[in-house]
């Protein structure tokens, strides 16, 4: 039986994120599977110096200058008659929500370990999240050129640490300094290699199965080692089961060096043949599978002043059903219009092109003039609502204060725009006029006021806050709105969405109007729709 042309092209999409704890070599893989998908002739260095050029997926000067990634970058490229779309997320903690709404976007998830650290902290937030969403995943586990943890020590830690079962892929021909290349466990391959300059593949040898001789000319005495491990992971590591894999209770290991590209090639071909094609998703009414001819997407992320030349918004799609087509009519259901697009984008990082069409698992971008927020739906004419994207309650918070006072307009430009993108949350006081920010770390203060400045000629402080706790509030059909605003006003704001909110220094206070207003309900999380 033929297979369509729309259906055809589903199948070759593969749509994922990188994962990691913070400098566990997150950025740097993604670069070296840009260059072995052909996107890049050159990966960039991951800490950008001076004379060295950054890495392709870090656009922000902040990310520049610091060498991490604090914002979602989409490289889309062509691999083995695949079309991959490849999500960079953040790894530092302080903007993890923006790496929470991302991991709703795909299908699968690559996830990064440091071999001389094990599982850390952010990651085992992350896999969380993974796990709740059923998101299949499979590890890499990197820096084998450095001083690592045995292979064996990495995956008890990972089934340990994660609560998910691991089964290797490949295994590590010695570490650190003697890490030389892989054992392929499934094709039964030794895979060494040559070195080549900085920022290029190397070249992989292929020299035979364990029995071959020159093993032992190549390892000496670590031959025998290195078949004994082998031979005791074959036979106690779980077999690969794509149904637990598929269900996020199995992860496929890998071991390498993303930096020296040993075990990137043997990655990246199974992560296309193992990964799922785009995945249907679920909206407040049905279930949309990628196969209905209708275009259906949501909105996962907005970003501002990716071209600082033109000051421009872009929101960020993920195609669900049907296909998109150049000049197509498309309902944004949240406001209820339609309007002809004619200017859909794709990205390489900062880089983007205009595009013709995309298929569903496919990100494309929509220019926004201030009209499009995260979570929107548009559609062919469906009024659908895909499943909310979850807001968290700040942790700190901050007052704004200008340097220069005569660029207020400008200061709240450009708070309004970056708390759009989710790089923080902003609060309008019902009572005085001071804008409180409210993020999860310190240094997304930095960022915004990096930012500002760069980006809206903003010179900006950010003031220690009263205010400690934030909850959203909801009232109860019958209460007196009025009432209650009149009686708290100086505790009361609204968020960028206009959601009324209570701002207090202490969880106890919180509480306690909670308890004593009838009516009232207090939130830690609000749904975006």
């Amino acid at each position: 039986m033929s297979i369509s042309p729309y259906q055809s092209e589903i199948d070759r999409r593969r749509t994922f994120a990188i994962i990691s704890h913070p400098d566990a070599g997150k950025t740097t893989i993604t670069e070296k599977l840009l260059l072995f998908g052909g996107a890049i002739q050159l990966a960039g260095a991951v800490k950008a110096k001076r004379a060295q050029r950054s890495a392709r997926s870090d656009w922000i000067s902040v990310e520049q200058e610091r060498g991490i990634s604090v914002s979602t970058s989409v490289m889309s490229f062509e691999y083995a008659d695949l079309s991959i779309n490849l999500l960079d997320t953040p790894g530092h903690n302080d903007f993890s929500e923006d790496t929470y709404r991302t991991l709703t976007a795909v299908d699968a998830v690559l996830m990064v370990i440091d071999a001389s650290k094990g599982v850390e902290r952010q990651t085992r937030k992350l896999l969380e999240v993974c796990r709740r969403q059923r998101t299949p995943v499979i590890t890499f586990m990197n820096k084998l050129d450095l001083d690592a943890m045995e292979p064996l020590a990495l995956l008890e830690n990972l089934e340990q640490e994660l609560g998910i079962a691991t089964t290797p892929f490949s295994w590590p021909i010695g570490s650190g300094p003697h890490f030389k290349g892989v054992y392929d466990l499934r094709d039964k391959n030794l895979v060494f290699y040559q070195s080549a300059k900085r920022g290029r593949a190397n070249e992989r040898v292929l020299v035979g199965d364990l029995a071959t001789p020159i093993l032992d000319e190549l390892l000496g005495s670590d031959a025998a080692r290195l078949r004994e491990e082998v031979a005791l992971v074959e036979m106690a590591a779980d077999p690969f089961d794509r149904v637990k894999f598929e269900r996020g209770q199995q992860t496929p290991v890998f071991f390498g060096s993303a930096l020296n590209n040993f075990g990137v090639k043997e990655l990246l071909d199974c992560f296309c043949e193992l990964t799922p094609k785009p995945q249907p998703r679920i909206t407040l009414d049905r279930l949309v599978e990628p196969e209905e001819p209708e275009f259906s997407g949501f909105v996962f992320k907005i970003q501002a002043n990716m071209d600082p030349r033109h000051r421009d918004r872009v929101a960020f799609l993920r195609v669900v059903s049907g296909r998109y087509h150049k000049g197509m009519k498309m309902l944004h259901v949240r406001t209820g219009k339609t309007s002809v697009v004619r200017n859909a984008m794709t990205f390489l990082g900062r880089d983007r092109e205009i595009t013709d069409e995309a298929y569903p698992g496919d990100i494309i971008g929509l220019p926004n003039h201030g009209t499009i927020r995260i979570a929107d739906t548009f559609t062919e004419g469906e009024p659908l609502q895909f499943t909310a994207l979850p807001k968290f309650a700040p942790e700190l918070f901050r007052v704004a204060r200008l340097k220069d006072p005569m660029r207020q307009k400008a200061l709240k430009k450009g708070l309004q725009q970056l708390c759009e993108e989710g790089a923080a949350q902003l609060f309008r006081p019902f009572i005085g006029s001071d804008w409180i920010v409210g993020a999860v770390g310190v240094l997304q203060f930095e960022v915004i006021a990096a930012r500002l400045r760069d980006e809206y000629r903003v010179e900006v402080n950010f003031e220690q806050s009263r205010f400690k706790v934030c909850r959203w509030v909801t009232l109860e059909e019958g209460t007196d709105r009025g009432r209650f605003e009149t009686r708290l006003a100086g505790d009361l704001f609204h968020d960028e969405r206009d959601n009324l909110c209570l701002l207090t220094e202490t969880r106890f206070r919180a509480d306690y109007i909670a308890e004593n207003n009838e009516g009232v309900l207090l939130h830690t999380t609000m749904e975006l729709a």
